[in-house]
Protein backbone atom coordinates (compact mmCIF):
# COMPACT_ATOMS: atom_id res chain seq x y z
CA UNK A 1 0.00 0.00 0.00
CA UNK A 2 1.36 3.39 -1.00
CA UNK A 3 1.03 5.89 1.80
CA UNK A 4 1.89 8.71 -0.63
CA UNK A 5 0.39 7.88 -4.05
CA UNK A 6 2.83 9.91 -6.15
CA UNK A 7 2.38 7.71 -9.20
CA UNK A 8 -1.41 8.02 -9.12
CA UNK A 9 -1.19 11.80 -8.84
CA UNK A 10 1.15 11.99 -11.83
CA UNK A 11 -1.14 9.73 -13.87
CA UNK A 12 -4.16 11.89 -13.09
CA UNK A 13 -2.23 15.03 -13.96
CA UNK A 14 -1.18 13.62 -17.34
CA UNK A 15 -4.75 12.47 -18.00
CA UNK A 16 -6.00 15.96 -17.12
CA UNK A 17 -3.56 17.52 -19.58
CA UNK A 18 -4.55 15.03 -22.24
CA UNK A 19 -8.29 15.62 -21.84
CA UNK A 20 -8.18 19.40 -21.31
CA UNK A 21 -5.37 20.48 -23.61
CA UNK A 22 -5.30 17.70 -26.19
CA UNK A 23 -5.83 20.18 -29.02
CA UNK A 24 -2.88 22.28 -27.86
CA UNK A 25 -0.53 19.31 -27.75
CA UNK A 26 -1.78 18.15 -31.13
CA UNK A 27 -1.03 21.58 -32.60
CA UNK A 28 2.52 21.40 -31.23
CA UNK A 29 2.87 17.89 -32.64
CA UNK A 30 1.67 19.04 -36.07
CA UNK A 31 4.17 21.93 -36.14
CA UNK A 32 7.10 19.74 -35.15
CA UNK A 33 6.03 16.96 -37.50
CA UNK A 34 5.66 19.41 -40.40
CA UNK A 35 9.06 21.01 -39.83
CA UNK A 36 10.78 17.67 -39.34
CA UNK A 37 9.05 16.09 -42.32
CA UNK A 38 9.96 18.99 -44.59
CA UNK A 39 13.60 18.97 -43.49
CA UNK A 40 13.84 15.22 -43.88
CA UNK A 41 12.24 15.29 -47.34
CA UNK A 42 14.63 18.03 -48.43
CA UNK A 43 17.74 16.19 -47.27
CA UNK A 44 16.64 12.83 -48.66
CA UNK A 45 15.77 14.35 -52.04
CA UNK A 46 19.20 15.95 -52.19
CA UNK A 47 21.91 13.89 -53.95
CA UNK A 48 23.95 12.23 -51.19
CA UNK A 49 27.24 13.50 -52.63
CA UNK A 50 25.93 17.08 -52.43
CA UNK A 51 25.08 16.67 -48.74
CA UNK A 52 28.51 15.12 -48.13
CA UNK A 53 30.28 18.01 -49.86
CA UNK A 54 28.26 20.66 -48.00
CA UNK A 55 28.99 19.11 -44.60
CA UNK A 56 32.67 18.62 -45.48
CA UNK A 57 32.98 22.27 -46.54
CA UNK A 58 31.25 23.33 -43.33
CA UNK A 59 33.78 21.30 -41.37
CA UNK A 60 36.61 22.93 -43.32
CA UNK A 61 35.31 26.43 -42.55
CA UNK A 62 34.53 25.82 -38.89
CA UNK A 63 37.32 23.42 -37.97
CA UNK A 64 40.22 22.30 -40.17
CA UNK A 65 41.08 20.11 -43.12
CA UNK A 66 41.49 17.00 -40.97
CA UNK A 67 37.93 17.23 -39.68
CA UNK A 68 36.73 17.99 -43.21
CA UNK A 69 38.51 14.93 -44.59
CA UNK A 70 37.10 12.72 -41.85
CA UNK A 71 33.60 14.09 -42.48
CA UNK A 72 33.83 13.42 -46.20
CA UNK A 73 35.27 9.91 -45.84
CA UNK A 74 32.96 8.80 -43.04
CA UNK A 75 29.81 10.02 -44.82
CA UNK A 76 30.84 8.22 -48.02
CA UNK A 77 31.39 5.12 -45.88
CA UNK A 78 27.90 5.50 -44.37
CA UNK A 79 26.38 5.68 -47.85
CA UNK A 80 28.15 2.58 -49.13
CA UNK A 81 27.21 0.38 -46.16
CA UNK A 82 23.55 1.08 -46.95
CA UNK A 83 22.34 3.07 -43.93
CA UNK A 84 22.13 6.50 -45.57
CA UNK A 85 18.36 6.94 -45.14
CA UNK A 86 18.52 5.97 -41.47
CA UNK A 87 21.51 8.28 -41.00
CA UNK A 88 19.61 11.26 -42.43
CA UNK A 89 16.55 10.46 -40.30
CA UNK A 90 18.72 10.44 -37.20
CA UNK A 91 20.51 13.63 -38.27
CA UNK A 92 17.16 15.42 -38.66
CA UNK A 93 15.94 14.10 -35.31
CA UNK A 94 19.04 15.41 -33.54
CA UNK A 95 18.97 18.69 -35.50
CA UNK A 96 15.34 19.50 -34.68
CA UNK A 97 15.76 18.47 -31.03
CA UNK A 98 18.90 20.60 -30.69
CA UNK A 99 17.25 23.64 -32.29
CA UNK A 100 14.28 23.45 -29.91
CA UNK A 101 16.37 22.79 -26.79
CA UNK A 102 18.81 25.61 -27.60
CA UNK A 103 16.02 28.03 -28.53
CA UNK A 104 14.61 27.50 -25.04
CA UNK A 105 17.80 26.78 -23.11
CA UNK A 106 20.03 29.69 -24.17
CA UNK A 107 17.53 32.47 -23.32
CA UNK A 108 16.69 30.67 -20.07
CA UNK A 109 20.40 30.57 -19.21
CA UNK A 110 20.64 34.32 -19.83
CA UNK A 111 17.65 34.95 -17.55
CA UNK A 112 18.83 32.85 -14.62
CA UNK A 113 22.29 34.37 -14.92
CA UNK A 114 20.73 37.78 -14.39
CA UNK A 115 18.02 36.99 -11.84
CA UNK A 116 19.19 35.02 -8.79
CA UNK A 117 15.67 34.30 -7.51
CA UNK A 118 14.73 32.73 -10.83
CA UNK A 119 17.95 30.70 -10.71
CA UNK A 120 16.98 29.29 -7.31
CA UNK A 121 13.68 28.10 -8.77
CA UNK A 122 15.04 26.72 -12.05
CA UNK A 123 18.14 24.95 -10.69
CA UNK A 124 16.25 22.18 -8.79
CA UNK A 125 14.13 21.60 -11.89
CA UNK A 126 17.29 21.19 -13.96
CA UNK A 127 18.62 18.73 -11.37
CA UNK A 128 15.42 16.74 -11.70
CA UNK A 129 15.57 16.79 -15.51
CA UNK A 130 19.17 15.55 -15.57
CA UNK A 131 18.87 12.83 -12.93
CA UNK A 132 15.54 11.32 -13.99
CA UNK A 133 16.13 8.20 -16.15
CA UNK A 134 15.43 9.17 -19.78
CA UNK A 135 13.12 6.16 -20.24
CA UNK A 136 10.63 7.81 -17.89
CA UNK A 137 10.16 10.76 -20.24
CA UNK A 138 8.88 8.46 -22.96
CA UNK A 139 5.67 7.55 -21.11
CA UNK A 140 4.04 11.00 -20.73
CA UNK A 141 5.45 12.09 -24.10
CA UNK A 142 3.78 9.13 -25.82
CA UNK A 143 0.49 9.76 -23.98
CA UNK A 144 0.38 13.48 -24.87
CA UNK A 145 1.83 13.37 -28.39
CA UNK A 146 1.21 9.80 -29.57
CA UNK A 147 3.92 7.58 -30.99
CA UNK A 148 6.52 8.41 -33.61
CA UNK A 149 9.12 11.12 -34.00
CA UNK A 150 7.31 13.90 -32.11
CA UNK A 151 7.31 12.32 -28.62
CA UNK A 152 10.89 11.24 -29.30
CA UNK A 153 11.83 14.86 -29.99
CA UNK A 154 9.96 16.14 -26.93
CA UNK A 155 11.63 13.66 -24.59
CA UNK A 156 15.00 14.39 -26.21
CA UNK A 157 14.52 18.13 -25.72
CA UNK A 158 13.74 17.68 -22.02
CA UNK A 159 16.75 15.41 -21.53
CA UNK A 160 19.26 17.51 -23.49
CA UNK A 161 18.26 21.05 -22.47
CA UNK A 162 19.87 21.40 -18.98
CA UNK A 163 23.54 21.62 -20.11
CA UNK A 164 22.77 24.55 -22.43
CA UNK A 165 21.05 26.41 -19.58
CA UNK A 166 23.73 25.67 -17.00
CA UNK A 167 26.74 26.45 -19.20
CA UNK A 168 25.18 29.69 -20.47
CA UNK A 169 24.58 30.80 -16.91
CA UNK A 170 28.11 29.79 -15.89
CA UNK A 171 29.72 31.61 -18.80
CA UNK A 172 27.82 34.85 -18.22
CA UNK A 173 28.54 34.87 -14.50
CA UNK A 174 32.26 34.39 -15.12
CA UNK A 175 32.54 37.61 -17.11
CA UNK A 176 34.93 39.91 -15.18
CA UNK A 177 33.26 42.80 -13.39
CA UNK A 178 35.79 45.30 -14.71
CA UNK A 179 34.57 44.64 -18.27
CA UNK A 180 31.03 45.40 -17.17
CA UNK A 181 32.27 48.64 -15.59
CA UNK A 182 33.91 49.58 -18.89
CA UNK A 183 30.63 48.94 -20.68
CA UNK A 184 28.73 51.10 -18.20
CA UNK A 185 31.30 53.88 -18.63
CA UNK A 186 30.57 53.90 -22.36
CA UNK A 187 26.86 54.15 -21.68
CA UNK A 188 25.88 50.71 -22.98
CA UNK A 189 22.33 49.57 -22.34
CA UNK A 190 21.59 46.21 -20.73
CA UNK A 191 21.00 44.56 -24.12
CA UNK A 192 24.13 46.12 -25.62
CA UNK A 193 26.14 44.97 -22.62
CA UNK A 194 24.85 41.44 -23.13
CA UNK A 195 25.37 41.40 -26.90
CA UNK A 196 28.73 43.20 -27.14
CA UNK A 197 30.54 42.14 -23.97
CA UNK A 198 28.99 39.28 -22.00
CA UNK A 199 28.01 36.86 -24.77
CA UNK A 200 31.36 37.08 -26.63
CA UNK A 201 33.24 36.52 -23.37
CA UNK A 202 30.94 33.63 -22.42
CA UNK A 203 31.05 32.02 -25.88
CA UNK A 204 33.46 29.16 -25.00
CA UNK A 205 31.26 28.10 -22.10
CA UNK A 206 28.10 28.47 -24.19
CA UNK A 207 29.58 26.37 -26.99
CA UNK A 208 30.51 23.70 -24.45
CA UNK A 209 26.87 23.65 -23.33
CA UNK A 210 25.69 23.40 -26.94
CA UNK A 211 28.10 20.52 -27.52
CA UNK A 212 26.86 18.66 -24.46
CA UNK A 213 23.22 19.21 -25.41
CA UNK A 214 23.78 17.81 -28.89
CA UNK A 215 25.64 14.79 -27.53
CA UNK A 216 22.83 14.09 -25.05
CA UNK A 217 20.28 14.44 -27.84
CA UNK A 218 22.20 11.90 -29.87
CA UNK A 219 22.33 9.53 -26.89
CA UNK A 220 18.51 9.52 -26.87
CA UNK A 221 18.31 8.18 -30.43
CA UNK A 222 18.12 4.51 -29.46
CA UNK A 223 15.84 5.20 -26.50
CA UNK A 224 13.41 7.26 -28.61
CA UNK A 225 13.12 4.39 -31.08
CA UNK A 226 11.17 2.51 -28.40
CA UNK A 227 8.18 4.77 -29.05
CA UNK A 228 8.40 4.77 -32.84
CA UNK A 229 11.18 7.19 -33.78
CA UNK A 230 12.85 6.21 -37.03
CA UNK A 231 16.51 6.25 -37.92
CA UNK A 232 19.62 4.49 -36.68
CA UNK A 233 18.05 3.93 -33.27
CA UNK A 234 15.26 1.85 -34.79
CA UNK A 235 17.86 -0.28 -36.56
CA UNK A 236 19.74 -0.83 -33.30
CA UNK A 237 16.47 -1.80 -31.62
CA UNK A 238 15.67 -4.17 -34.49
CA UNK A 239 19.08 -5.77 -34.15
CA UNK A 240 18.48 -6.31 -30.43
CA UNK A 241 14.99 -7.73 -30.89
CA UNK A 242 15.97 -10.09 -33.71
CA UNK A 243 19.51 -10.79 -32.46
CA UNK A 244 20.91 -9.53 -35.77
CA UNK A 245 24.42 -8.50 -34.80
CA UNK A 246 25.32 -7.05 -38.21
CA UNK A 247 22.30 -4.76 -38.39
CA UNK A 248 22.87 -3.45 -34.88
CA UNK A 249 26.60 -2.98 -35.42
CA UNK A 250 26.16 -1.01 -38.67
CA UNK A 251 23.55 1.27 -37.07
CA UNK A 252 25.71 1.74 -33.99
CA UNK A 253 28.67 2.61 -36.19
CA UNK A 254 26.51 5.22 -37.93
CA UNK A 255 25.63 6.75 -34.54
CA UNK A 256 29.33 6.91 -33.63
CA UNK A 257 30.21 8.61 -36.92
CA UNK A 258 27.43 11.19 -36.50
CA UNK A 259 28.50 11.82 -32.90
CA UNK A 260 32.13 12.44 -33.88
CA UNK A 261 31.16 14.79 -36.72
CA UNK A 262 28.77 16.83 -34.56
CA UNK A 263 31.26 16.91 -31.69
CA UNK A 264 34.04 18.27 -33.91
CA UNK A 265 31.78 20.85 -35.55
CA UNK A 266 30.27 22.18 -32.32
CA UNK A 267 33.67 22.20 -30.62
CA UNK A 268 35.26 24.18 -33.44
CA UNK A 269 34.83 27.70 -32.01
CA UNK A 270 37.97 27.42 -29.91
CA UNK A 271 39.74 25.34 -32.54
CA UNK A 272 39.54 28.12 -35.09
CA UNK A 273 41.57 30.38 -32.85
CA UNK A 274 44.49 28.01 -32.79
CA UNK A 275 44.15 26.53 -36.25
CA UNK A 276 47.43 26.06 -38.03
Amino acid sequence: MNLIPVGAVVERFVEFLQSSYGGFFQAIADIIKGFMGGTQTLLLSMPPILFVIILALLALVLANWKVSLFTFGSLVFVFYIGIWVYFIQTFVLVLVSAIISLAIGLPMGVLIARYEKLSRVITPILDFMQTMPPFVYLIPAALLFGTGEVPGIISTVIFSMPPAIRMTKLGLRQVPEDLEEVGHSFGLTGFQMLYKIKLPMALPSIMAGINQSIMLALSMVVIASMIGSKGLGSQVLTGIQRLEIGVGFEAGLGVVILAVILDRLTGSVDLTRNKK
